[in-house]
């Protein structure tokens, strides 16, 4: 036993040794690096046999030592400190994920908390919890629903839906007989909002608005504050003699439960919203309806809206479908199936934005779904013709939208044009314009053109809110230079008398670097 344990104390020694030899090395080397007398005496041998020449080259040398020696040092600090940050980053972050999980904590206490407050307040009422639907529904279902003698039962866990489907189950769909052109909506809602609200807004504005309803079902109205953006998407419901629901966003929205509304376990209801009520609605008729989602980037458009986004962008609307429950019940509403709710195609959504520091960006996922609108200037006073509100068949809106694109496809010259700038701005500025907006682009003009006015001024707009707004992505700086050039291109191929919108856009950009 005692030769293996000799054997053990060599071989392990051996390696120990080595290891010690490594500090031992290092320690050694940096007494060595500084070991100032050994310097003085290694100066002081040469003394006598140096020269002015030499002892210039001698203090060349030790400098070049020092400043080694001091960028080592130097090199030594900057790690020792970084190492020191991203302990203190590591520690922060442990110290804020702790604090985290010790608020998630405290309020799933408070949750618990307050369910607990509310059977108390329920077993006092002599009631149990899964009864007392009588306390949470209200009295303010609506003057019409409150004049129908039927009601929905006390079990029922969507109570306006269902309340929708006693006051319509005798309905039928209304053929309003319209005859109206494009051209001639533009004028007669223009004189409609000035004659009967004193809302003042320029023909050309009209127009673009009435061409992004046939491109998108999301129309964005942006710009600075008291321009008639919210009162634009206002008028045109009461001129459709169907109001408009506005929704004001609120910066809390996270997800898609502030659109459609939630179910909530405790009392077995679903929270419908005002929106939801309003889509279900649009379900039973042929009516135009209108959704407001006033200043809609004081919150992230891509959190609430982002199902939406996607459910409207697929080619067929019978795809149009959203889950509201995972699961059917006997007595739920009769056009939800399965716990799903069709989206309706008579709908459309108009959003408010003011740009400015207290709301977010709207990001290109939202932009490229949807038709924006600039409206930075308020409309001049006119005389209006006295114009009544009228109804109008979606069917019969969407048809004119459908005869536009036949009568006026873009041209096979404007194609080509566009073709070249669309190689033009991917070898300068690498931004694609994509199929999506192609197939945009196509649906506005046309619409555009039906409604008074002319071709390249269509596209102009088009191009100027939907393509060069990518540009505010780029690196400002760097595509400066290109802009000057860029401009020339559209002087030679439009005529340096159209598409004023690009040219002010772009020059605004270029004052912005």
């Amino acid at each position: 036993m005692s030769k293996f344990i000799n054997f053990l104390y060599e071989f392990m020694s051996v390696f120990f040794d080595g290891f010690k030899s490594i500090f031992l090395g290092i320690f050694n080397g940096f007494v060595q690096m500084f070991n100032i007398p050994k310097y003085i005496g290694v100066i002081g041998d040469y003394t006598r046999v140096f020269g002015i020449k030499e002892w210039i080259l001698a203090a060349i040398a030790i400098v070049i030592m020092i400043v080694i020696l001091g960028l080592i040092i130097l090199l030594g600090y900057f790690i020792v400190r970084k190492y020191i940050r991203f302990r203190k980053k590591i520690v922060e972050q442990d110290e804020l994920l702790n604090e985290i999980a010790v608020l998630n904590n405290k309020v799933a206490d408070l949750v618990n908390e307050k369910e607990q407050i509310l059977a108390m307040k329920v077993s006092q009422m002599g009631l149990k919890p899964d009864e007392s639907a009588e306390i949470m529904s209200t009295s303010s279902e609506g003057s019409e629903e409150g004049a129908n003698e039927e009601t929905v039962s006390d079990g029922v866990r969507f109570t306006k839906l269902s309340n929708i489907d006693l006051m319509l189950k005798d309905y039928k769909l209304q053929n309003y007989n319209n005859t109206f052109t494009l051209q001639e909506l533009v004028s007669l809602f223009r004189n409609f909002a000035a004659s009967k609200l004193h809302l003042y807004y320029t023909e050309e504005m009209i127009r673009l608005f009435i061409s992004s309803l046939a491109c998108t079902k999301l129309v964005i109205l942006q710009g600075i504050s008291g321009t008639g953006k919210t009162s634009l998407a206002y008028a045109w419901g009461k001129f459709i003699k169907n109001d408009a629901i506005i929704a004001s966003v609120q910066p809390s929205w996270r997800d898609r439960t502030e659109l459609f509304g939630y179910f909530n376990e405790f009392t077995k209801k679903f929270n419908e919203t005002e929106i939801l009520k309003k889509m279900y609605e649009a379900g039973y008729n042929d009516d135009v309806y209108v959704a407001v989602l006033d200043e809609m980037n004081i919150a992230r458009v891509e959190y609430y809206f982002a199902e939406m986004l996607s459910i409207l962008e697929m080619p067929s609307r019978d795809e149009w479908i959203v889950e509201l429950v995972p699961s059917s019940w006997p007595d739920d509403p009769k056009h939800l199936v399965d716990g799903k709710l069709k989206i309706p195609g008579n709908m459309w959504y108009i959003g408010t934005i003011n740009n400015d520091d207290s709301t977010f960006a709207v990001t290109d996922k939202v932009y490229d779904r949807a038709m924006p609108i600039d409206i930075n200037d308020k409309g001049q006073v006119f005389e209006p013709i006295d114009t009544d509100a009228m109804n109008i068949n979606s069917s019969y809106l969407e048809g004119l939208y459908a005869r536009a694109k036949e009568l006026h496809p873009l041209s096979e010259e404007m194609s080509k044009k566009v073709e070249e700038m669309d190689d033009y701005v991917i070898k300068h500025f690498r931004i694609a314009f994509g199929n999506r907006i192609v197939k945009q682009m196509g649906d506005f003009v046309s619409a555009y053109v039906e409604c008074g006015g002319e071709e390249v001024d269509g596209v102009d707009y088009f191009i100027a809110r939907k393509i060069l707004r990518k540009f505010e992505q780029l690196n400002l700086a760097y595509i400066r230079d290109e802009i000057d050039g860029f401009v020339k291109f559209l002087d030679q191929e439009f005529g340096k008398e159209h598409f004023g919108e690009c040219k002010e856009y772009l020059l605004r950009l270029k004052k912005m670097v």
